[in-house]
């Protein structure tokens, strides 16, 4: 059955002989089976609960323990971007890159101990569902409902890079290690994920986000293992990273490159690519939306504790690998891995050629992307059908959530098709919805919760500018102009959008909401 279907999508796919096949793959099937199997199950036991009301589908009741939203918020930011394309990005650059884990926690601690416990706490008073929502119930007035529907069009917008690069690294690692199709690869990471995401909801994404999180730590230290046992231990591997021949993306000798900060790549490109995805974890709401459904302040507290802990030793672990893997690969294929980075680690686990090891690390990769996928399935649900649709035209609960569950297809569906075309690597696209979401949504989420002198009118500037800003700069002028190429849009969109931000709020100090919705707010 697997042959016929794999000549009829892919005639042009080299025929297989399929015992030959299961006897050199079965490990790593039955793993990824196992792994996928129990993700589905997970949504099928919350299928009932999540559909008692929009407050369970959406956030969970609020109810879910800090243990779980830590690691839930772990695994969802340390995403296939991180595990395939940024991994892999350092075998261009050398370990100059591993500087993102850095940023990376930074952003993370900032996230936990600025936004958390006042998001958390505002949100249930205002009862917030969405990001959105939280826009409207927080800036209220006349122009609130345009500032909600916005956001969401920004959501829309942004998301779908994101998840096109998520699918890409996923369906690279499968077409490496299973040697199936890159369509098969994309079909089976954006589809299981969807099924088990319109089954249970937020209830689903959280623990199955938690249940990723463990095998993505497990996983991080694992890979990094794989090239300094496959070269004979530390010392051998660098003595062999540090003096290379392999070529650089010019095509010269790389020579001690990949230990030389910033030789092979700028320092302005790390900060710009550091800062639009550390940034996400400030103001993306797969990451924002985490803060919703925790129990109680103390499972808050140990959260903000624990979740940078996680996130900075799987990054520690992971961005620096693909420089790793020079030591792995012979000249001719470094020499088209430099070209294809987002293949490196499906090139690492296959040269390494461990069934067992193979088959973990695959499903710490599909882990990587579903935990990612499912936040974003279902943020966009909510946001078109929540915030845009019931907007426009009120429904009824049970409306909402049946609406969410055909739109998360819908749009899943549309992924698909765009993961076969990518514009981009995986590293570019998800930076570049990363920058959308720091320069549109920050300053008004941070003026959200920590300024009462805030306005609506504010809010909805600093979106449009921040939205408009990324797109003249990376198209206008970064990827015409080959000096301004390492001056990534988030740089000037996020300080234009928060300077618009404060200045529209001083100007326009009449539109305040009164003192009581404030106090309401700030408790």
């Amino acid at each position: 059955m697997m042959t016929m279907l794999i000549k009829t999508l892919a005639p042009n796919y080299p025929q297989i002989d399929m015992t030959e096949y299961l006897s050199e793959h079965y490990l790593t099937i039955i793993l990824i089976l196992i792994y996928v199997g129990g993700c589905i199950y997970v949504g099928w036991y919350f299928k009932k609960k999540a559909s008692e009301g929009v407050e369970g589908y959406y956030v969970a009741k609020r109810s879910i323990p800090g243990w779980v939203i830590s690691l839930a918020f772990f695994s969802t930011s340390a995403s296939t971007n991180t595990y395939i394309g940024q991994a892999g990005k350092s075998f261009q650059y050398g370990l100059s890159w591993a500087w993102m884990a850095f940023i990376w926690t930074i952003f993370c601690v900032i996230s936990w101990q600025l936004l958390g416990p006042r998001m958390r706490e505002q949100t249930a008073r205002l009862k917030s569902f969405t990001i959105p929502d939280y826009f409207h119930l927080r800036y209220k007035s006349d122009m609130a409902k345009s500032i909600r529907v916005l956001s969401a069009v920004i959501i829309l917008f942004a998301t779908i890079w994101y998840m096109v690069g998520i699918a890409k690294g996923c369906a690279h690692v499968m077409t490496s290690v299973l040697d199936i199709p890159y369509w098969a690869g994309s079909f089976l990471i954006i589809f299981v994920t969807c099924l088990y995401t319109i089954w249970g909801g937020m209830y689903s994404v959280l623990w199955t986000d938690a249940i990723q999180g463990i095998i993505m730590f497990g996983v991080a230290i694992l890979m990094l293992c794989l090239p300094f046992i496959y070269v004979g231990g530390i010392e051998p591997m660098m003595e062999t990273i540090s003096m290379t021949s392999h070529p650089d993306k010019n095509g010269n000798p790389m020579e001690d490159g990949l230990v030389s900060f910033g030789m092979l790549v700028s320092f302005m490109y790390i900060l710009g690519i550091g800062l639009s995805i550390g940034m996400k974890q400030i103001s993306e709401p797969k990451n924002l939306i985490r803060f919703y459904s925790i129990d109680n302040a103390k499972s808050m507290k140990f959260a903000m504790i624990w979740t940078p802990v996680f996130l900075g030793i799987s990054l520690v672990c992971v961005m620096g690998l693909g420089a790793l893997v020079h030591g792995m690969a012979t000249q001719e294929e470094a020499a088209y891995l430099i070209n294809n980075t987002d293949e490196v680690i499906g090139f690492m686990l296959d040269k390494f050629d461990n069934k067992l090891v193979s088959g973990i690390c695959v499903s710490g990769l599909f882990a990587a992307g579903m935990s990612s996928l499912a936040s974003v399935i279902i943020i966009i649900g909510t946001a078109f059908v929540k915030d845009i649709w019931h907007v426009v035209s009120p429904l009824e609960d049970k409306s909402i959530i049946k609406g969410t569950k055909w739109f998360m297809f819908v749009y899943c569906i549309i992924i698909f098709v765009l993961t076969l075309y990518p514009t981009a690597g995986i590293v570019e696209l998800t930076a570049f919805a990363g920058s959308v979401f720091a320069a549109s949504f920050f300053p008004a989420i941070f003026g959200g919760l920590y300024l009462k002198w805030g306005t609506d009118i504010a809010a909805l500037s600093s979106m449009l500018v921040g939205m408009v800003t990324n797109i003249i700069w990376r198209f206008g002028f970064r990827l015409r102009i080959e000096s301004l190429y390492d001056i990534h849009e988030i740089i000037p969109a996020f300080i234009i959008s928060l300077i618009t931000y404060i200045i529209v709020s001083k100007l326009t100090r009449n539109r305040m909401p009164d003192e009581a919705h404030l106090a309401k707010v700030f408790g």
